[in-house]
């Protein structure tokens, strides 16, 4: 090796380092990335929920206390509902929403297949029949080209779920319902907030379009509470009723059970951290878009890397901030932002028509979209605290990756 060569080298070697030293000085200073930082938000929050809490604990109240009546009337009016029965969590509400219904053993129920278990959960639990559907490749929400074929007269609910943080096509669904008569729960345990604009410019919250809505408090949602919480939503006054019944044993008079029902109630503490949060949820949403622009603008263009896709039908409140990856290294990503300390999830792995407890057979032609997702979705860190300083590491982590020669 010649001088020249040695010096260069030298020269090359120095920089990594030093590149690779203002990566380690970015991130010994920067506050540590979280998929979801609960702590950061509950602290500008801190002395109001503190002073609720406390407040439940005098009363002693515990249990369908003034809180939770609170909670159930001021959710009300910010979703534009005539009931919402609060309940133990997001499952219990589906579940309870198809018992409501009067759904016999064998009914079939048509969902997604790309989407959390709790949503197949409750069919299977209820000896119902899960039919499960591909999803729209762009939205991640239910195809209704593929629910209609998937109609039988067996058929009796649909589940769209607003997956990732915006609503179903809300209108095809309910217009394919209505032409078969077929009930429609909205799984919106991932969209709370998003509001739903239909063809003549009505416009509605997400979760309260079709006969029932589900939604789920559970902390890391982005109306949480600090434990379990559920609600469901309806404006039909008859099922509300039924619905207060299943939620608490059946009981519409004290020992005097009229329905088979559950132990499923939200405890005052949660309503009491849900009513400090709530009057904020519209801020947190806009919070939450912010980082997803921010997002956005980073990988535009990008050949390898598809953003969310905003539907024209949806406002979008960004539970997850999801990428498709197209050049077959999603898991590769993930590995090198986990060594550069960036947590990023992959939401989905398995496809429930795949997974052990709900095995279907199925014809992949039937699942084109919902396959290519499964090989290609990444999160990246979404909540109402990212700052640009993180927000830009975390981006230039990802095109850094994404940059590197094959």
């Amino acid at each position: 090796m010649n001088i020249f060569m040695l010096s260069e080298n030298i020269v090359v070697h120095s920089f990594y380092t030093a590149y690779n030293f203002l990566k380690f000085e970015q991130i010994l200073f920067m506050k540590k990335i979280q998929m979801v930082d609960l702590q950061s938000q509950y602290y500008k929050i801190k002395a109001d929920v503190d002073n609720a809490v406390l407040n439940v604990m005098d009363s002693a109240a515990f249990i369908n206390g003034p809180e939770v009546k609170f909670f159930q009337s001021e959710l009300e009016s910010y979703l534009d509902v005539k009931n919402v029965i609060p309940c133990a969590n997001g499952t219990d509400a589906l579940q309870i929403a198809l018992m409501a219904l009067g759904l016999k053993e064998g009914d079939e129920v048509i969902t997604a297949d790309f989407t959390f278990a709790a949503t197949v959960e409750v069919i299977h639990l209820l000896k119902l029949k899960a039919v499960l559907v591909d999803v729209d490749y762009d939205t991640f929400t239910l195809d209704p080209v593929k629910l209609k074929a998937a109609i039988t007269p067996a058929t009796k609910a649909i589940i769209p779920v607003h997956l990732f943080g915006q609503c179903a096509n809300m209108e095809e669904i309910l217009k394919i319902a209505k032409d078969h008569h077929l009930f429609v729960v909205e799984d919106d345990a991932q969209a709370i907030g998003a509001e739903f604009t239909f063809a003549d410019g009505s416009v509605k919250k997400s979760g309260t379009m079709g006969i029932i809505g589900t939604t789920s408090f559970f902390p890391s949602k982005n109306l949480g509470c600090y434990g379990d919480g559920g609600a469901l939503f309806t404006n039909d006054d008859e099922l509300a009723h039924k619905i207060r019944g299943i939620v608490n044993h059946g009981m519409y008079e004290r020992y005097y059970h009229d329905e088979v029902g559950l132990n499923s109630r939200l405890d005052s503490i949660q309503a009491a951290v849900l009513r400090k949060k709530l009057p904020l949820l519209d801020s947190y949403s806009e919070a939450r878009r912010k980082a997803a622009d921010y997002y956005d603008e980073a990988f535009a263009g990008h050949p390898h890397v598809l953003t969310p896709k905003r539907a024209e039908h949806s406002t979008h409140v960004f539970h997850q901030y999801t990428l498709r990856i197209l050049n077959g290294k999603r898991n590769e990503l993930q590995q090198f932002l986990a060594e550069r300390e960036i947590p990023a999830m992959i939401y989905y792995p398995v496809a429930l028509r795949k997974q052990k407890a709900y095995y279907q057979e199925s014809d992949p032609k039937d699942f084109v979209n919902t396959d290519r997702l499964l090989e290609q979705v990444i999160s990246l860190p979404m909540h109402t605290e990212l700052d640009e300083e993180q927000l830009k590491y975390i981006s230039d982590a990802v095109l850094e990756f994404m940059n590197i020669p094959s």
